[in-house]
């Protein structure tokens, strides 16, 4: 539903000390001595030195020097454990940088931390201090140093039951996730104000609680996320909160000049956050913020203060960012880059966001050349940021009614990321963190279902694995296939030959009859068949009227027909029972499988009526 940095010393990630940034060493070399050249023996030789008696003075004198000798080496330990501790702290500044990028927003002067609040400064304090806030409130576990590969789950649509996650998540590991990127939108459990923006089915307390045991007994690391711009339709929406929209007739992005949606975002946070104590990362989402600048305090804040679009983007963006560093140390955050990719590098530096937060740059074409990408990676160099991810996609992306995920499409996508990944060591310091696997479930909060998940495993396997061998090879393939329980998979024709032995199999193969063959039967009943438009057509229906004789040709093949469908949908709805919502099921049945059978369902229902009155003059 992405080089300027000063010399010397490195600037270190937004929080250091034990939760170091995946990649990075924890440590600076170690102490020891090979020998002891405190004593004074020459090292290497079997002669024994001369030995003259030792009165007390210079035994004394002796004492006192290997005294001080320790106490130097000590202070010298010391120091070094306090630089490794609160080396931000002694990080020298960033050299002011005036990029050569005009941009697409943002001059190359432009100076965002000016015309930002002075409460929200506390996002430049150096990590030493950042450490002594809401210390209670630190995340205990730090996330492993490989590099991650997260998989998303896009709840905004087609939310799958806990119990269908208990199945997913050994998957997900075994295929080679090491975390999940859950963006729960209206089905997480808000309580108090925030109670309204719940979905009928939203997951329990326990179902959250549930889901991060599952992961944890998985080894995968979940990653929340919270829309904070932009794509926040599922809490502007409700007449409640339609005084916080950019544009009023529009419910896509927040303003963000009114005090409360900063004030209702701290909420949102920290009602997902405190759900999450498990989590080293946080997602804020923030990607396409439409109509921003379009609003009347944005055009009023931009005249006043002489700014544009992308300085006014980053001061909201600094502010959420504020917050989340100020109240939670050592959570790690995340935000998509779309919006960042027309700021220039010089607003970007001076807003000092590279310090607190890691773009995500997204990108879901088949075919893309890599340096498509390396363009965006070097402007976030020279922005002063040190890591960035990457976001493939292994659904959800080729269309916003997609039944059935194209396979081919996905894998190349994925290829493609690999061309990518072998360009960045030359763009050092910065460095790859992990890679995000989309799977969008609908495009926003007022869209369609994509594809179903148990229909998209395949998919997922293929792509999880490509990144895991560095292409889709061989060992890749007899992976997915063992997996899966799968005797072949065509990619091109984007099918999977043999039973399958995956979560929710049946779905898939249901899925696919009815995306192969439900419109296709129906149709050439409607459109084909000779008796049926000669003695059966619309007018026919609509007068009551028709000959039995005639009608009785295609009837019991019409009758047939919609008897097998209606028996084929009625195990479908049992299957995605176990799987979804009634909210989910309903839906995809209404739009996938109703504008087809509904057709037959009345031809059967005009049959059945109209033979029963054996060739009755028409109606009038």
């Amino acid at each position: 539903m992405g080089t300027g940095l000063a010399r010397g010393a490195a600037p270190m990630p937004p929080f250091s000390g034990p939760r170091a940034a995946p990649g990075r060493a924890a440590g600076h070399g170690t102490w020891g001595w090979v020998g002891s050249p405190v004593l004074g023996v020459p090292l290497g030789t079997d002669q024994t030195p001369c030995v003259s008696p030792e009165t007390p003075e210079m035994a004394f004198q002796r004492s006192h020097r290997l005294n001080l000798l320790r106490l130097v080496v000590l202070l010298l330990v010391a120091l070094a454990g306090i630089k490794f501790l609160f080396r931000d702290s002694l990080t020298l500044e960033l050299h002011k940088h005036v990029s050569k990028d005009s941009g697409f927003w943002g001059d190359t002067g432009d100076v965002v931390q000016d015309v930002i609040p002075q409460s929200q400064q506390v996002l430049e304090a150096p990590a030493a201090k950042i450490m002594t806030l809401k210390q209670k409130q630190q995340v205990p576990r730090d996330v492993s140093a490989t590099q991650m590969r997260l998989v998303h789950l896009d709840l905004k649509g087609a939310a799958p039951r806990v119990s269908y996650l208990e199945q997913v998540f050994p998957l997900l590991s075994q295929l080679g996730a090491n975390g999940v990127l859950i963006e729960y939108e209206d089905m997480f459990p808000f309580k108090g104000e925030l109670e309204i923006l719940r979905s009928p089915y939203a997951y329990s307390e326990e179902d959250i609680e549930r889901i991060q045991q599952l992961a944890e007994q998985h080894k995968l690391e979940v990653v929340p996320l919270v829309q904070t711009f932009g794509h926040v339709e599922f809490i502007l929406k409700h007449e409640k909160y339609q005084h916080l929209r950019e544009v009023e007739r529009f419910p896509n992005s927040f303003n963000p000049h009114v005090p409360d949606t900063l004030a209702l975002l701290k909420s949102v946070l920290s009602q997902v956050i405190e759900k999450h104590r498990r989590s080293s990362w946080i997602h804020i989402g923030a990607d396409e913020v439409f109509h921003l600048g379009e609003g009347m305090d944005s055009k009023n804040w931009m005249s006043q203060h002489k700014g544009d679009v992308g300085t006014m983007y980053l001061r909201h963006i600094k502010e959420v960012l504020g917050f989340l560093t100020a109240q939670y140390w050592g959570l790690r955050v995340l935000m998509w880059d779309d919006m960042l990719r027309k700021i220039s590098v010089g607003a970007l530096r001076e807003s000092g966001i590279a310090k607190h937060v890691s773009p995500v740059l997204w990108f879901y074409a088949p075919d893309f050349e890599a340096e498509q990408i390396v363009q965006f990676l070097t402007k976030y160099v020279e922005s002063g940021f040190e890591a960035v991810w990457f976001a493939s996609a292994f659904k959800g992306t080729t269309g916003p009614a997609q039944a059935w995920t194209p396979l081919s499409y996905h894998l190349k996508n994925h290829l493609s990321w690999l061309k990518v990944m072998q360009a960045v060591p030359r763009l050092a310091p910065l460095r790859l963190q992990g890679v995000v696997l989309t799977g969008w479930q609908r495009y926003d909060h007022y869209s369609v279902l994509c594809e179903l998940l148990p229909v998209s495993i395949p998919s997922l396997a293929i792509c999880l694995q490509t990144l895991v061998n560095g292409g889709f090879t061989e060992e890749a393939k007899r992976k997915v296939l063992d997996v899966l329980g799968l005797d072949s998979v065509q990619l091109e024709q984007s099918t999977c030959e043999g039973r399958g032995a995956f979560p929710g199999v049946e779905i898939y193969h249901m899925v696919e009859q009815v995306n192969g063959h439900l419109k296709e039967s129906i149709l050439k009943v409607l459109e084909e068949e000779s008796a049926i438009k000669g003695w059966f057509s619309p007018y026919h229906r609509k007068r009551q009227f028709g000959n039995p004789r005639n009608m009785e040709s295609f009837g019991s093949k019409v009758l047939k027909l919609h008897e097998d469908w209606e028996s084929f949908v009625r195990d479908l709805r049992a299957q995605l029972d176990r799987i979804y919502f009634p909210d989910t099921v309903e839906e995809w049945l209404e739009e996938n499988v109703n504008p087809y059978l509904d057709q037959l369902r009345d031809l059967v229902r005009d049959y059945r009526a109209i033979i029963r009155l054996k060739g009755r003059p028409k109606a009038t």
